[in-house]
């Protein structure tokens, strides 16, 4: 018998990790949150190895989520600033736990080259 669950019942986080964890998300949160309001030129150089594409989607994709929020400035040459909201904000505890998890990195790595170890030494599994 197959039960058909939706995610949001099977693991009621699973929006909450689509929405804040996706590609890019994260750093431009992170950018924002930490460092303050930014001129799309600025975050590009803060993130480096995002392109102005997918900059571009991302601030536009976390606008529409209420993440983000742009002040467009009618100024020659036109100016436009992004920030985090205040629904933004509210994420900063969940940025604290992280960055305090981030802590258990070495374990992981540990952990990861003691499982490479087993594979190599023919400790496969089925």
């Amino acid at each position: 018998m197959t039960h058909d669950i939706p995610p949001e019942q099977a693991c009621p986080i699973a929006p909450v990790v689509d929405l804040v964890f996706s590609r890019w998300t994260t750093p431009i949160l992170w950018a924002l949150h930490e460092y303050g309001r930014h001129r799309f030129v600025e975050l590009e150089r803060r993130i480096s190895t995002i392109t102005p594409k997918v900059l571009t989607q991302r601030l536009r994709q976390l606008e529409r989520d209420g993440l983000v929020v742009r002040t467009y400035h009618p100024e020659v040459p036109p100016r436009v600033e992004y920030e985090i909201s205040e629904l933004g904000r509210s994420l900063a505890p969940l940025f604290a736990t992280l960055a305090g998890w981030s802590g258990n990195l070495k374990e992981v790595e540990r952990a990861r080259e003691s499982y490479d170890s087993r594979q190599h030494a023919g400790g496969r599994r089925p």
